[in-house]
């Protein structure tokens, strides 16, 4: 009897319990201009119970009076929040400024033809403020600097931690650089005052109120002007009391003009790094320059040729697609791009109010972001092909074409056992909350939908690299999230070492038939052993060889190598994705998760040949760093773009009719021998599209060709949105072909596309260009 009692009683509580269980809602906005902040995680305290927002802020989660909800979100402060009697829980998070990174640094980048750009950020004693400097001169107009300042420099620069270092009043203050040693009597950074240099201790008698401008440098960007005298990282402080550069020449360094305050830091480049170096006086600097030059200008040219003083993200250069006369270039020929990483990288510098770097927009991969509503194939190919002629939205005199690929959707019941490698960056600059804070969740989501026949091992580096993870069958997720929990930042980055390391793991477990991947998470910043891109592209096209894929995951941003990661991804048989917030990871691990990792096509290549009797000119939008030349196509020794699972590829032309008077075309000298007449059969077709594959495993192509009609119909949806995006991406890259069209125009052509956006991507779209606009 008693036992039955108590059995009651414990059913009775039980029943309490649940029944105080229920459903609570809410929305998450942010606090500065309260709009809904989609992907904040919101957890259970104490608990691995959790939800996200959805596109519009909202949640809703199951929860007891006495539970403690968690909002968190990178770059915000996390709030904490009682359930107790509440239905509804809305929150307004708020910035949390400390958590992004803002150490600015100096040097050289690694290739000629690369940019590293982003606002340079400093400590002062004003307010927050953006302007752009005056043009200096014709040739340097499109080169014009935007720069912003900072908070004071004690507790909101990540990267630098400025502490007592007993907790006493009148000990001796501490200074920490991310990337370096601590700083203690032994290992004191470098200390520049008002470009002369003085003791550590110096630091400690400076009236912070007299600071104007404080310059944190680390790493070899601080021994590329200072020497081996600042391995421990240097601090370069302007005072107030410093009126020595207001009559000092203006410096232009690799075609970029240099802020008098930073000029300490241009005449202390050695000299063994400058080609060249000519000064103006105070006159002719004025003509040449204008009135920013009045007290005179040097123009120096370093042997690398592109000394920044920027927050050094790398980026290649882009030389945008000009009109090709049909007559003189019947052929195009491209690689198809499956990346996605410049959307979400633009995005990110968007939503953090950063100027964006024109080198920074690939069209391709911004329109390639989204889904389009592609037909599964039905024949023996993995995609199938889909095309479609209509009037240019930005320009009545041209008409636009879409060139569309659909990969074959494969559930993941059906795809082949994976083995995976992951390869991790764990090194100093990985430790802000954006990178491998970041990158350890979103890896999480791929781990949890791992099968029992999936492999995965985990390889580090940082100074050196090594294997903290074995062979694990994905039936055991929690050994491999602990692996993850496990790891910590610290030290240089030896990228090159990983790469090796990890190839070799993956090769010691190959298996026929299966996925064998290398998956790297990195912000791309190698600086130990062989980092520069061409050394990467070496490496990364000998390891190809072996049968091993590669995806490759960016994170991060203020040395965001993106011009190196889309190099491995290329050369490394892969793909490129930049992973910004969980929402993004979300999309990367979850929705597309097949596409990620499972390759159905290799080697992709299109070529499309336009009728001289209907098409005068033509021009690719996008995808210039995917050119191929003509001989290219059927040389199956010419690497090119993968075709993940459920991969939907988009690539648009602009065609100038025949007839069409053009300001886009110039006028050229007739051929002497060549002969120029055109065939007039094929009266009724616009274009050839000829597409070349190799299946995962083979090393023949498979060749399919397509012809398009010259037929002109109305625009579809796909179209629409499509074109919106193109033009927003011409216009971020301030192109000379979007024809004057204004921020209005992209949002009206992307409200009347917008469709199938069941996961609110296209929405999201609409309101970044909207936030663009307002900036």
């Amino acid at each position: 009897m008693k036992t039955l009692l108590k059995i009651i009683f414990v059913l009775t509580i039980s029943i309490q319990i649940q029944a105080q269980e229920r459903l609570i809602t809410g929305k998450v906005t942010a606090a500065d201009d309260n709009s809904p902040i989609p992907g904040v995680t919101i957890v259970i305290k104490g608990t691995s119970t959790g939800v996200t927002t959805n596109f519009d802020g909202l949640y809703q989660i199951k929860a007891n009076n006495t539970d403690v909800l968690v909002f968190s979100f990178v770059g915000y402060k996390t709030e904490e929040k009682l359930v107790g009697k509440l239905n509804t829980i809305s929150v307004a998070l708020e910035a949390d400024v400390s958590r992004l990174e803002e150490v600015v640094v100096v040097g050289y980048g690694t290739q000629r033809r690369r940019h590293v750009t982003g606002a340079v950020t400093h400590v002062s004693a004003s307010q927050i403020k953006k302007n752009k400097q005056e043009a200096y001169h014709k040739k340097l107009a499109n080169q014009m600097q935007h720069h912003s300042v900072s908070n004071p420099l004690q507790g909101k620069i990540a990267g630098v931690a400025i502490t007592n270092g007993t907790g006493n009043s009148g000990s001796n203050t501490h200074i920490v650089i991310r990337g370096t040693s601590t700083i203690s009597k032994n290992s004191e950074p470098l200390v520049v005052v008002d470009g002369k240099i003085k003791p550590y201790n110096v630091v400690e008698s400076i009236n912070p109120k007299q600071i104007n401008d404080i310059t944190v440098l680390k790493d070899s960007n601080a021994t590329a002007i200072y020497g081996n005298r600042a391995n421990n990282g240097v601090i370069i402080i302007s005072t107030k009391n410093n009126d020595d550069t207001s009559k000092e020449p203006l410096y232009i360094v690799d075609g970029v003009p240099i802020k008098k305050e930073h000029n300490y830091i241009i005449k202390n480049l050695p000299e063994s790094d400058i080609e060249y170096k000519t000064s103006y006086g105070k006159t002719e600097a004025k003509d040449k320059f204008g009135k920013i030059a009045k007290d005179g200008c040097v123009v120096i040219t370093t042997h690398q040729g592109n000394f920044r003083l920027n927050n050094q993200e790398s980026y290649a250069v882009i030389e945008e697609n000009a009109f090709e006369r049909t007559s003189l270039a019947p052929l195009s020929t491209f690689s198809i791009d499956v990346d996605k990483a410049s959307y979400s990288n633009i995005r990110r510098m968007i939503n953090n109010g950063i100027a964006i770097e024109p080198d920074a927009v690939k069209i391709e991969e911004m329109i390639n972001y989204f889904d389009y509503n592609y037909p599964q194939p039905t024949d023996e190919h993995p995609f199938s092909i889909n095309t479609e002629v209509a009037k240019t939205p930005w320009n009545n005199t041209t008409k636009i074409v879409k060139i569309g690929l659909q990969g074959k959707t494969y559930d993941n019941e059906e795809l082949p056992a994976s083995n995976l490698t992951f390869l991790i960056d764990v090194s100093g600059s990985m430790s802000s909350q954006n990178k491998l804070p970041l990158l350890k969740s979103a890896f999480k989501l791929l781990v949890n939908q791992l099968r029992d026949q999936d492999r995965v091992s985990i390889v580090v580096y940082a100074g050196a690299a090594g294997v903290v993870l074995e062979p694990t069958s994905g039936k055991h997720k929690e050994k491999i999230i602990s692996a993850l929990d496990n790891l910590n930042s610290g030290g240089s980055t030896a990228g090159g070492a990983g790469i090796l390391l990890a190839y070799k793991l993956a090769e010691e477990n190959f298996k026929k038939k299966r996925n064998n991947r290398v998956i790297l998470a990195t912000d791309g910043d190698f600086n130990v052993g062989t980092s520069s891109d061409k050394a990467m592209e070496t490496l990364i096209e000998e390891k190809r060889k072996s049968g091993v894929f590669l995806s490759v995951l960016g994170f991060g941003y203020g040395n965001y190598k993106d011009s190196k990661l889309e190099i491995l991804a290329d050369k490394g048989n892969g793909n490129h994705a930049y992973i910004d917030n969980m929402q993004e990871a979300q999309k990367v691990f979850g929705k597309e998760f097949g596409g990620t990792l499972f390759t159905i096509a290799k080697d992709v290549k299109i070529q499309i040949e336009f009728n001289p009797n209907k098409v005068q000119a033509y021009r690719l939008i996008g995808y210039e760093n995917r050119m191929l030349e003509d001989e290219d196509f059927i040389d199956d020794t010419k690497d090119a773009g993968e075709l993940g699972s459920g991969h939907t590829v988009t690539a648009l032309y602009e065609v100038i009719p025949v007839g069409v008077d053009s300001h886009y075309l110039k006028d050229v000298s007739d051929l002497k021998y060549a002969k120029t007449e055109v065939t007039k059969a094929y009266s009724d077709e616009l274009f050839t599209v000829k597409f070349r594959y190799k299946k995962p495993d083979a090393d023949k192509s498979i060749e399919m060709v397509h012809v398009q009609k010259d037929v002109v119909s109305e625009a579809s949806k796909d179209l629409e949105f499509a074109s919106a995006v193109a033009l927003f991406g011409m216009q971020l890259r301030h192109s000379k072909y979007h024809n004057n069209s204004k921020i209005e125009d992209v949002i009206a052509l992307a409200k009347s596309g917008r469709d199938n956006d069941k996961d609110g991507y296209k929405s999201e779209f609409m309101r970044l260009v909207s936030s663009y606009q307002n900036l």
